[in-house]
Parts: C-alpha cells; structure tokens; sequence
C-alpha cells in the first residue's frame, strides 16, 4: 500500500483496514460490521472526549478548586483541540468547520438563556454573557462529527435536492429558533418542508467496499436521537439544566427530539456547503 501524502494517522490506518481482503461471508459481514463501527467511533471521537469530561468533572471535580469547573471545561476543550491537531488526529478543515459551528451555537445560546429556555447553574469567567465559552464546543462536536462522517463514509446522493433550497430551509429554521419566542412557531411547516425537499433523497455511504444506503431523512433522525441521548447525559451531569428541572433530574422531553432534527437539518446543510453534494451513480445494498 502506498503511503498517503499529507493524511491524518486516522486516514493512515483506515487505508490500512480497507485493504484487507476477506472472502464473502460471515467473517466479511463481521469485518464490514466492526469496520462501520470504528469509523463512527473516530467520527464522534471529539463530541465523545467532551461527554466523558462532563461526566467525570461532574462526579470528581472537586467544589473548591480554584478554577471553575465551567472554565476548566473550556480549557480542556481546546486543549483537545490542540492535541488532535499536533497529532495530525484531525485536519485544519475539519477544525475551521468546528470554530464555524462554535460561533453559530454561542450565537443561539446567548439568545435562548436571555429568554429562559435553559441556563448554566455555576459560575465561570470565561463567559459571554450568561452563556459559558465550553457550550459552543457542545454545538462544535455535532459539526466535527458530521463533516469526518461525510468524509470518511464518502457521502453521496440519490435525488439530492437544489442546494438554494436547502439553504433556505436550513435559514428559516435558525430563524424560527429565534423568532418563535414572539411569532407564532412554524415548525411543523418546517418539518413539512424538510419532508418535501428530502423525502425522495437517499444518502450513499461505504463502510467498506460495498456501497449501502438508507434514506436521509432516516439519517437525521438517528443522529438526532443520538444527540438527544447526549442531552441526557449532558443534563444529568449538571452542565446545563432545563426550567422544569430545578428541582431534580429527569429525562430531557422527548418533544426535544424534534428540536434536534431540525438543528441536525441545519448542520448538515452547513457541511453538505463545505464538502459540496456528490451524486451517486453506484449500485447500491
């Protein structure tokens, strides 16, 4: 195998893994399985180091240290940032995408937490108003996992719709997230739109030699379940709490998934702008 000029470690060993040759069979079903796996893991790997830390300062970090914890978290993110750039674990790209999604996310957060929608329980001097610097790498991580995902899997689409389109759903839905608050709420006709313009779509991705693939919208709701659960967890570890639970932890509503697949939407329309939308002329399983 030749070597691959300027590529990250990761991209070293995937090519690496992707050369193996198996016969058809059990084994290259496993191998295919295990193989889609490792390659979601590293995809989430920066979103996944930063649920570790909200659980582990939740539970270890101790209540008089000098630094607030808000703040070490923030520090530790780009601490994260800095190791996967120095190791060639992430490319220059992928972390202009994740600066990109951290600015669009402190945006709505200073906005959400002045209208109460939810709120930061502990102090911090690295803050923006009420919002602490470490949230945006929350909104940060669903960018880096979306923009390794489309390159690693190698994105394509069936029936991909205009992008003029998509980028004017991708504005009408930030903007309701700010202006239903005093307008009425629109997103049941967003959620319609999102079904008219992608309903048809189909997005073709390989974990290994054979191209698969499932349909979009489908894709949307699973990454947005996933990131509903890291909501859960995000909460449960008292980094950031919801009105209704002041008084004690439970499940962030169900109703919030909705919230998430229509930010989902938003972000992948950021990213389908950087990588750009290829078509798929593969014969796909």
């Amino acid at each position: 195998m030749r070597p691959i000029p300027g590529a990250t470690r990761f991209a070293r060993i995937r090519a690496r893994l992707e050369a193996i040759r198996l016969s058809p069979g059990p084994r290259a079903w496993a191998f295919e399985f295990l193989l889609f796996g490792f390659k979601q893991g590293w995809a989430c790997l920066f979103g996944g180091l930063m649920l570790a830390l909200l659980l582990a300062t939740h539970f270890f970090y101790p209540n008089d240290a000098a630094l607030h914890r808000y703040d070490f978290l923030t520090l530790a993110a780009l601490a994260i940032q800095a190791a996967m750039l120095a190791f060639r674990l992430e490319s220059w790209a992928e972390a202009k995408v994740i600066f990109a999604f951290h600015v669009i996310g402190t945006v709505m957060e200073l906005f959400k937490t002045q209208a109460g929608s939810w709120m930061y329980p502990e102090a911090s001097l690295l803050h923006i108003g009420a919002v602490p610097l470490f949230s945006g790498f929350m909104y940060a991580a669903v960018g880096s996992y979306i923009a390794r995902v489309w390159r690693i899997f190698d994105f394509r689409f069936t029936r991909y719709p205009p992008v003029w389109a998509t980028v004017a759903l991708a504005g009408a839905i930030y903007v309701n997230f700010f202006a239903h608050h005093w307008l009425p709420d629109i997103r049941l006709i967003l959620f319609a739109a999102a079904i008219a313009l992608f309903g048809r779509s189909w997005i073709v991705f390989t974990p290994w030699r054979t191209p698969r693939s499932m349909p979009l919208l489908l894709g949307f709701f699973l990454v947005a379940l996933f990131i509903w659960l890291a909501e859960n967890i995000g909460t449960f570890a008292n980094a950031w709490t919801y009105p209704d639970q002041r008084d004690g932890w439970h499940m962030v509503s169900v109703a919030k998934l909705g919230s998430w697949y229509l930010l989902m939407i938003i972000s992948f329309v950021l990213v389908s702008l950087i990588h750009g939308v290829r078509a798929s002329n593969d014969q796909i399983r």
